[in-house]
């Protein structure tokens, strides 16, 4: 019996998210949407039992994850309204199933972190005083203390150590090039950085051992990450790798006596355990892109989620001295690898003689026939697409389009000095590369160049943007913009003061860079734009706030230009009064979002 594979049931296929153990490891924690929303399960490693707990309790789309306490009974989450992530704490008993409110700060985000080595106080992140700081909340009294006043924003993993030192990034100047660990007592005394191998390198903590004198660190301070072991007693590093490899530190095993590493080559992301004493790595032999990544059972399982190009998530217990995978969780799919299509790695010429490595995506060819295509512009810009199972790429495979997802300059997993191209230069360079994508796909036999367009979402969306208005002379015949940026000083006005400093970090001063900030935004040069756009956003978007569409089509509506679904100069504006940035984690949202983007370009290419 054939099978309908329709963009439903892709669209539908759950993932798993924020793999967690408890204190112990005897229990871990994760979220997954199998139900067609986010839900939180717990899982016992030795007997691979799970069970659902939560029934509707967590936000649709999730934005920010959970701590265990100590006593193994309670996690704390966070919940915001229709995506807007100003996220409150809620106390969550796993065994009663109450949820208790935490805090009450309708117009903060707050983000759990750790608890304290004795378990009754939660380190999270908050932007209840202006910048995103860190905050000590007593669980039992509610009582809540700001622990750090920084005037920049403290991002990331931060490590409470049984010495009661707090290890967290910091980064105090704007130099995208540079992050250090600091440390700080929990009473807020002895303030100090810690961890800084140079002002021009990102250096970062993941873990502390159990008696705290290690410390698991990143820094890119040879232009690629590598990972290491820092001494809280002698300040002396120890690294691993040999810098040949781009690799981040994860965690310690229980033992203490090896460090978890994952190593990003090539659009691929592979486990690596490093021997702390002798450096020897040991591989975990696992097909593309594996995530979620800890110890279990006295270090001799790992719990891993993983995806390749035709398998979607599977959960996975891997016994470290027989070299074997277990499944936990199969792919939850009626579909079975034969069902999808796979996804080559490309590397194409650019502008200026660089190679952009790219992840293409086709459907099952026919002789001489000529397909649409698509390049898909990753989120960021800080981010990378991966040799994974992707749903856009299956649900356009599917609907007959060759799809492109380029990992342009500026992009992660390919080096510090690719990753700074776009500092001051947001839809310059990098919107070259886009472009030369574009011609890329030109020069494949079974492309139709008559038919290309261009989409994504965040600086995607800013990018279609650029595409469809700077650089509307490259011919696309369509795009969409989704949760996108049309203007970048009326987005900074409109910002949390974190991402205010992210445009400070790549573009510099509005004050200083006015040309820049003015010269790369699409709204200023809409009257370019020939193609059909087709926008979408969410009303409560804090990221990319929903004004930045809303002053896009009423520019379009200016130039009379026609809301409607065909004919020249017309526009389709879609806003969606339940979401936020994207909501992607929530099966409906992402079925809605993918049969926008599919009609679209169905009806326009």
């Amino acid at each position: 019996m054939t099978k309908e594979i329709t963009i439903e049931k892709l669209a539908s296929i759950p993932t798993i998210m924020f793999v967690k153990p408890n204190k112990d490891k005897d229990e871990f924690g994760f979220y997954w949407n199998k139900t067609k929303r986010q839900e939180f399960y717990t899982l016992k490693p030795e007997t691979l039992e799970y069970k659902q707990i939560t029934d509707g309790h967590l936000p649709k789309a999730i934005r920010a994850g959970y701590v265990w306490l100590n006593d193994k009974k309670h996690i704390t989450y966070t919940k915001d309204k229709d995506g807007d992530e100003q996220h409150n704490l809620y106390l969550f008993n796993l065994e009663t199933k109450e949820s208790v409110q935490l805090t009450d700060t309708p117009k903060a985000q707050e983000i759990p972190i750790t608890v304290s080595p004795e378990g009754n106080n939660l380190l999270f992140l908050s932007t209840r005083h202006g910048q995103l700081n860190h905050f000590i909340l007593n669980i039992d009294t509610k009582e809540v203390k700001q622990l750090t006043a920084h005037e920049k924003p403290t991002w990331g993993d931060a490590v409470w150590s049984k010495d009661d030192w707090i290890y967290y990034n910091y980064n105090d100047s704007y130099s995208i090039k540079n992050s250090d660990v600091w440390a700080i007592r929990s009473d807020g005394s002895d303030i100090k950085k810690l961890f800084s191998v140079s002002n021009q390198s990102n250096d970062e903590v993941f873990s502390v051992n159990k008696d705290g004198t290690l410390l698991a660190v990143s820094s890119d301070s040879i232009g690629i990450d590598q990972a290491g072991v820092f001494n809280t007693k002698t300040l002396e590093t120890k690294w691993f790798g040999k810098g040949k490899y781009e690799e981040r530190a994860v965690q310690f095993s229980q033992d203490g006596k090896k460090l978890l590493v994952s190593r990003n080559l090539e659009a691929e992301v592979k486990t690596i355990i490093y021997d702390i004493e002798t450096g020897i790595a040991k591989e975990i032999d696992a097909e593309g892109y594996t995530s979620n990544i800890g110890f279990c059972l006295k270090d001799k399982y790992l719990l891993y989620t993983r995806t390749s190009p035709k398998t979607p998530m599977i959960f996975v217990r891997y016994d470290l001295e027989k070299d074997i995978e277990e499944i936990i969780i199969p792919p939850q799919t009626e579909f079975t690898e034969e069902d999808f299509y796979d996804v080559e790695y490309v590397k194409y010429p650019t502008f200026d003689g660089l190679e952009i490595a790219a992840c293409l995506g086709k459907p099952k060819l026919e002789p001489g026939k000529k397909y649409p295509a698509l390049v898909n512009v990753h989120g960021g810009p800080t981010s990378q697409y991966y040799r994974n199972f992707n749903i856009f790429t299956q649900v356009f495979a599917h609907n007959g389009f060759v799809i492109l997802q380029p990992n342009i300059r500026g992009s992660t997993g390919y080096g510090k000095e690719f990753m700074e191209l776009n500092l001051k230069d947001w839809g310059g360079g990098d919107a070259k590369d886009i472009i030369w994508g574009k011609k890329y796909l030109e020069s494949l036999d079974y492309v139709d160049p008559e038919r290309i367009g261009v989409f994504g979402g965040s600086y995607g969306g800013f990018s279609t943007f650029i595409q469809l208005t700077k650089y509307a002379d490259a011919g696309w015949k369509a795009g969409s913009a989704w949760i996108g940026i049309s203007h970048l000083k009326k987005m900074f006005d409109k910002s949390l003061p974190h991402f205010k400093y992210l445009l400070i970090q790549h573009l510099g001063t509005y004050d200083e860079n006015k040309e820049l900030w003015e010269d790369r935004s699409a709204l200023n040069h809409i009257e370019n734009i020939s193609a059909p756009i087709q926008i979408i956003h969410g009303v409560h978007d804090p990221r990319c706030p929903i004004e930045e569409s809303r002053q896009f089509r009423d520019k379009l509506v200016e130039m009379d230009w026609k809301e409607g679904k065909e004919g020249d100069k017309t526009y389709e504006y879609l806003e969606f009064e339940d979401e936020g940035h994207g909501a992607f984690s929530d099966i409906p949202m992402r079925i809605r979002t993918t049969k926008l983007f599919i009609d679209f370009f169905q009806r326009r290419l």
